[in-house]
């Protein structure tokens, strides 16, 4: 008998050696691969990252009917029935789906090569969307291009364009990254005419999502210290000017300040104050889904830019504290992938992944400060979760090209090729 398990465990040793060897770096967390996974079992991606954007999906779609289901009954949606939103969501979702799957079979090299062209392509699109009978205007600002039952917003892939564009800028400028105009000033002078087009919209808060992630990329590519916080101090100095000259901008802030003052909070702050009581109603557990009274008119865009504050009705704190946590784990999650590709030597991809983390953390943080009223008002959506058919179907192929930077790091880990 002991013959026997001495056969057996020499065995598994045998088949669990050519795994055993070391890798570049840990594959670390629940669903992942230790050093000694056999190859022959290997995931082909990482079920967990993709689980939480599933749960993120559903509850977003969840959320985004019960926000948005009494809206019919205002004049302004009379011809609308009470599932239209939801109908249109879930549209969206599907298409978007489909689109990721696309984007998961492409190779990140390929990404790589069309990466300038992509970025040429969201220029376009963004001065197109300025043009008088083909940028299509909503509550004073033109930054929707119709095609037929659904919008498409040039700034959201705007985003998708400069992240895959610094990346590659990074790749190829890495031998004159000491020198600031030969390294940083050509990016630099990209991210400003994609901001002056996006403030032309008017959408200052796509142009800070941008600058952040551009901004990201050059630290993480490893621009000198002392050139990152000399563009970070122009960044903030620009953005103050910008609000400093804009009189309605100005207001924002005001009313953030102060959002219970009589004259804002029927101005202003009137969407921060009723985002404000419904969080304050929803206690630590909430009234129950579908139990909120601010989505009844009183509310603007609960379904959209202040879903958080209907979760924190509906769900409290507990809901509140969820969210926060999924976006956290996402976030870090996605960080862990862009480290892994750039401990293998693939930077592009390294970087690439890494600014989706900062993309989807950055959005999602701004977002959730709004509600709570830890920051100014921004028109910016909760990714992943709040209803729009354009950022729902690019944050999909974002979080689709992380995966795929995650199946060829694990290919490269055991042995392969990417």
């Amino acid at each position: 008998m002991s013959d026997l398990f001495q056969t057996i465990g020499g065995w598994f040793a045998s088949r669990m050696a050519p795994a055993a060897t070391g890798l570049p770096v840990r594959l670390g967390g629940r669903g992942s691969f230790s050093a000694t996974t056999s190859p022959a079992r290997v995931r082909g991606f990482d079920q967990p990252l993709v689980w939480v954007v599933v749960a993120l999906l559903l509850w977003g779609t969840v959320m985004v009917y019960s926000a948005s289901i009494a809206m019919p009954d205002n004049p302004r949606f009379s011809n609308y029935n009470h599932t239209h939103f939801l109908v249109r969501h879930v549209v969206s979702i599907g298409v978007a789906f489909v689109g990721a799957l696309i984007a998961f079979q492409v190779p990140v090299q390929t990404w790589e090569k069309v990466a300038p062209w992509l970025f040429v392509a969201s220029l376009v699109l963004l001065m197109a969307v300025l043009v008088p009978f083909i940028g299509k205007g909503v509550n004073g600002a033109r930054r929707w291009i119709a095609l037929g039952i659904l919008n498409f917003q040039p700034s959201e892939l705007a985003k998708f364009a400069v992240l895959l564009y610094a990346a590659d800028y990074m790749v190829r400028k890495m031998e004159v990254k000491e020198r600031f105009f030969r390294a940083v000033m050509p990016m630099a002078i990209a991210v400003a005419v994609v901001g002056l087009l996006l403030l032309a919209e008017p959408d200052m808060g796509a142009f800070m999502v941008i600058a952040v992630i551009a901004m990201g990329i050059l630290f993480l590519g490893g621009v000198n210290a002392r050139m990152f916080f000399l563009i970070a101090t122009i960044l903030v100095l620009l953005f103050a000017l910008v609000i400093a000259t804009s009189e309605w901008r100005r207001e924002r802030i005001f009313a953030y300040l102060n959002p219970w003052d009589e004259k804002l909070t029927l101005g202003k702050g009137y969407q921060l104050s009723h985002s404000l009581i419904a969080i304050g109603r929803g206690e630590i557990f909430g009234v129950g889904l579908g139990g909120s009274v601010e989505k009844l008119h009183w509310l603007p865009e609960a379904h959209t830019d202040f879903l958080l504050a209907v979760i924190g009705e509906e769900f409290g704190l507990v809901g509140v504290i969820a969210v926060i946590g999924a976006f956290l784990w996402l976030t870090r999650r996605i960080m862990h992938i862009g480290r892994q590709a750039i401990a293998l030597d693939r930077v592009f991809a390294g970087l690439v992944a890494q600014g989706v983390g900062i993309w989807m953390g950055f959005q999602s943080f701004i977002n959730m400060g709004v509600n709570l009223g830890a920051l100014p008002t921004k028109g910016l959506t909760l990714p992943l979760m709040s209803y729009g058919g354009s950022a729902i179907l690019i944050n999909l192929l974002a979080i689709a090209v992380v995966l795929r930077i995650d199946f060829e790091n694990r290919q490269m880990m055991h042995g392969g090729r990417a």
